[in-house]
């Protein structure tokens, strides 16, 4: 890969990751299930593609970051509904 192609990558890995966290909160701010599942589906798509793009970078350490993170995730939809209904 050359350097162009590298910082191009680096580029949307970071911008999938921020959009990953954006989309996170943006979860907690819904006023409704389904605006909230929403945002539960792009934060994991952008995490998806961020882990992609930090597995084709080799950076290891972002990688075991990124997946305990995109697991957090996983685990907020359901705290989130819960709250919303009690």
């Amino acid at each position: 890969m050359s350097e162009e192609e590298r910082q191009t990558k680096l580029a949307n890995f970071t911008h999938s990751r921020q959009q990953g966290e954006k989309a996170y909160g943006e979860m907690y701010e819904a006023h409704s299930f389904s605006q909230a599942n929403v945002c539960y589906s792009d934060a994991k798509e952008f995490f998806y593609e961020a882990i992609r793009l930090a597995e084709e970078l080799g950076l290891a350490q972002e990688l075991d970051s990124l997946r305990k993170r995109l697991e957090h995730i996983k685990g907020g939809l359901e705290a989130n509904v819960r709250g919303k209904r009690g």
